[in-house]
């Protein structure tokens, strides 16, 4: 079972600065020494229950569930297998950082689209060559290096269009001369053989995120990780970050499965049970 993209300290950290709060206006308000509260936030010491209680409402995180990533008591479940029988995932690495790619096709048709490059083109197009896959577009979750580089070394071998959400559009302006590039509107499908991708826009992670859906499975890319969510860049758009978790992604049947850009796969109602960041929410069953 592949451990969590966010430990305990990760969360606490996005929350903390998210909130626009110091490391001394968390002290000060817990009583927690600024030592155990770098070693917490490093990733350097598992929390106590004390702790947990101390730091979550001052957050706004679940203590509950906060406590059981921090104890390391929860995994998502794995995925069925009728998912590998539609998604390619690639693997890529930087920085010693694992990042996801994904190849969503259908196996009838061969007719395909990637989410994500996985900062690994040389991966995808073995995958793409292997399974003989027509590539239909690239569908970018944010325009970040680890999601983009490499576009223009797979669209040099298979020809296509990259859809990315309009705020993102400046991340990956060194590719706009050799590629043809889209706004993904909120909303538009993408026919991909006999599978219908609708884009999703959810800002918060980036100015122009986008989540891609299928109807039982939806790409997520770094606005949500199993039991956490991705950094918001820049901290302002945490607010939105959480709106857009709560209200698209946490709004689908609990049965979808969610595929991020880092970390182990989940589900919608996994999230709602296990994730401290929207676990507080009241939000439909």
């Amino acid at each position: 079972m592949a451990s969590l993209e966010d430990e305990f300290g990760d969360i606490i950290k996005k929350a903390r600065q998210g909130q626009g709060l110091t490391l001394d206006d968390v002290i000060g308000k817990t009583g927690i020494p600024k030592t155990t509260l770098r070693a917490l936030e490093g990733c350097k010491q598992l929390p106590t229950s004390n702790e947990v209680q101390a730091i979550a409402p001052l957050l706004s995180l679940d203590p509950r569930t906060l406590e059981a990533i921090g104890r390391e008591q929860w995994q998502p479940l794995d995925s069925p297998g009728w998912v590998a029988e539609t998604v390619e995932t690639v693997r890529g690495d930087i920085g010693g950082y694992e990042v996801k790619g994904y190849l969503l096709y259908d196996s009838t048709t061969k007719d395909a689209v990637m989410i994500d490059t996985a900062y690994n083109a040389k991966q995808m197009l073995h995958h793409i060559d292997t399974l003989g896959l027509r590539l239909q577009g690239i569908c970018l979750t944010h325009g970040h290096s680890d999601h983009a580089n490499g576009i223009d070394i797979i669209v040099a071998a298979h020809p296509t269009t990259v859809h990315i959400g309009h705020g993102d559009m400046s991340m990956i302006t060194e590719y706009q001369s050799l590629v043809d590039i889209q706004p993904s509107h909120d909303g538009h499908i993408l026919e991909i053989g006999s599978i219908d991708l609708q884009f999703i826009s959810t800002p918060g992670h980036t100015p122009g995120g986008v989540c891609y859906s299928t109807g039982p499975l939806c790409f997520v890319g770094d606005t949500l990780f199993a039991g956490s969510i991705g950094r918001s860049c820049p901290w302002n758009l945490y607010p939105i970050h959480l709106q857009s978790v709560t209200e698209q992604i946490l709004q689908m049947d609990a049965s979808v499965i969610l595929l991020p850009g880092h970390g182990p796969a989940t589900t919608v109602g996994e999230e709602k049970r296990h994730n401290p960041f929207v676990t507080g929410y009241a939000m439909p069953s």
